[in-house]
């Protein structure tokens, strides 16, 4: 069993970096899920899937794994685009928008 250590990006409706700090330790899901004939839920008796351990950094979160003998794989961050710059609210009516601005 290999647990996932990642950085969780951001949610896409923010614009702040908030819960995205942090690194996550992720336990993958040990068998397939049941669907419930009568409601059509679907349900696991995996409790281990459930478990997401945070870290402060990645090697506290390697250093978890290597304590418990948990072979681990570390999944690569991605960061900002590097031409993406914070603009206000009078910048949509600047005279020099490559495109004018109209309602």
């Amino acid at each position: 069993m290999r647990v996932r250590i990642y950085q969780p990006a951001r949610n896409a409706m923010q614009s702040g970096t908030a819960r995205s700090k942090t690194w996550v330790l992720e336990f993958p899901p040990a068998d397939a899920r049941d669907i419930d004939p009568l409601m059509g839920w679907t349900s696991s008796d995996d409790t281990q899937s459930q478990v997401r351990l945070h870290f402060e950094t990645q090697k506290q979160a390697e250093d978890y794994a290597r304590e418990h003998g948990l072979d681990y794989i570390v999944q690569p961050t991605h960061g900002r685009a590097a031409n993406v710059r914070p603009r206000g609210y009078g910048e949509n009516f600047a005279t020099d928008r490559r495109a004018p601005w109209t309602h």
